[in-house]
């Protein structure tokens, strides 16, 4: 009976699933990273934060324009002379025609090009951490939607398999009904139990057509409604993560401490930035111009001019209302909110490892009452159903019996689905998630 009834899960399932293409968990990785959308915007940030570093961005380099312009005038002219005479010019045409090349060059402002430059490649490289941020994320979420997946789907099976043990007991009852041994009453009890079960079969096939679309979406599929099935059949939780490792794994490598990490010495460099307003600044520029001019009414026909300019500007602010002084203060009050962030975060992590490892610890150990739990279940249901044959076991006790050994499976596949969840969350917040993608 028990290898009929495990004959029929299969051919059940078998005819679900025929057809689908089939997902490993590397694949899905690797689609994710390729074409998940939000993923694509933060690395697009990226480049925005890398093209933003360079030495022309931070000042190092001089600034060079080029400018042309050609105007005119046409106009009557009346001149009247000392000796009272009077002349008359009509449609005098004047025009201007002249380019320059001018440079503009950055010697000392107080060091602020210099650390500018400094502030440049830590935004460059917080849009870095961001993306690997968003990696990380990323990657937990395609993992949990995977396994999320295959816990309905073993969920699935359950209910698939509580269906036939429902149709099993029903053609018992129908059988002694019909030879006399057992009521009518029996019977109709037994089909409700099966209908009941079958609603619930119906209901989780929705659930895990769910959890298929889900998967998709975070994969950024263009088909969101491609069915698979997936190479791993169960969940396998890594029993072996330790504490302390995990704990100094996580104060070095945590990406939002790193992240942390680099807006307080941005917050740093914004401090000398504006200290270095109260130094003296020397600029150089320097030139190269070109003009032509032409009269129609004069004893110069043209006027050509060209030549060199240069020049050194120093200057200093010596005062500016007391704007400097407040920035600074407002700048210095900023550097330490930035220090004090960097503990809350750190504060916070420190707090979500122990309580994620404290799940997981947990979670280990429920697992395997669980498994007890499940065998001694399956043993009574054997014992029952060749009670229940005998008729030596009521209809509601037999149900009972059932459902202990279905609830004693959903309970199994719950802890270890959390426990898979926490192990996730350990590994992504020490730094470590990408060890699942090899």
């Amino acid at each position: 009976m028990k290898f009929l009834l495990f004959n029929l899960i299969i051919l059940l399932v078998s005819s679900e699933v025929s057809g689908q293409v089939v997902y490993d968990l590397n694949g899905c990785i690797r689609t994710g990273l390729e074409k998940n959308f939000s993923l694509l915007i933060v690395k697009n940030s990226e480049t925005i934060a890398k093209n933003n570093f360079t030495l022309g961005n931070a000042g190092f380099l001089p600034s060079l324009n080029v400018n042309g312009r050609h105007s005119g005038s046409i106009n009557d002219i009346t001149r009247n002379q000392t000796d009272g005479s009077q002349t008359l010019s009509n449609g005098e045409r004047n025009t201007t025609t002249s380019a320059g090349l001018a440079m503009d060059l950055t010697i000392f402002n107080g060091f602020s090009v210099q650390t500018t430059y400094k502030k440049l490649n830590e935004l460059k490289q917080i849009g870095e951490l961001s993306t690997q941020l968003a990696v990380e994320n990323l990657v937990a979420d395609i993992i949990s939607g995977y396994y999320n997946y295959i816990e309905q789907t073993m969920l699935l099976k359950n209910l698939l398999y509580a269906v036939v043990l429902s149709k099993e007991r029903l053609r018992i009852d129908e059988d002694r009904y019909l030879l006399g041994s057992s009521s009518k009453l029996q019977v109709l009890q037994s089909r409700v139990y099966l209908n009941a079960d079958s609603s619930r079969l119906s209901r989780q096939f929705e659930v895990v057509r769910a959890a298929q679309i889900r998967l998709n979406e975070l994969l950024a599929l263009e088909d969101l409604s491609q069915k698979f099935t997936t190479t791993d059949t169960s969940i396998n939780v890594n029993p072996e993560l330790l504490f302390e490792k995990l704990l100094e794994e996580t104060l070095t490598k945590n990406t939002s401490l790193l992240i942390a990490t680099k807006n307080k010495m941005i917050s740093e460099y914004d401090y000398k930035l504006i200290a270095s307003r109260s130094y003296p600044y020397l600029n150089a520029s320097s030139g190269y111009n070109y003009s032509i001019n032409t009269f129609s009414s004069s004893s110069t026909k043209n006027q050509l001019t060209n030549g060199l300019s240069y020049g050194l500007t120093l200057g200093v602010n010596i005062f500016d209302g007391l704007n400097q002084r407040r920035n600074i203060r407002n700048s210095s009050i900023d550097v330490k909110n930035k220090e004090l962030k960097y503990m809350e975060i750190e504060q916070g992590v420190r707090a979500d490892l122990i309580t994620l490892y404290s799940a997981y610890s947990n979670y280990l150990r429920l697992i395997t009452l669980e498994n007890q739990n499940l065998q001694t279940a399956t043993e009574n249901l054997d014992i029952a159903m060749e009670r229940y044959k005998l008729g030596s076991l009521s209809g509601i006790d037999l149900r009972e019996v059932q459902k202990s050994l279905l609830d004693a499976r959903e309970s199994l596949l719950s802890v270890e689905y959390q426990a898979k969840l926490a192990e996730i969350s350990l590994l992504l917040i020490s730094g470590k998630i990408m060890e699942y993608y090899q």
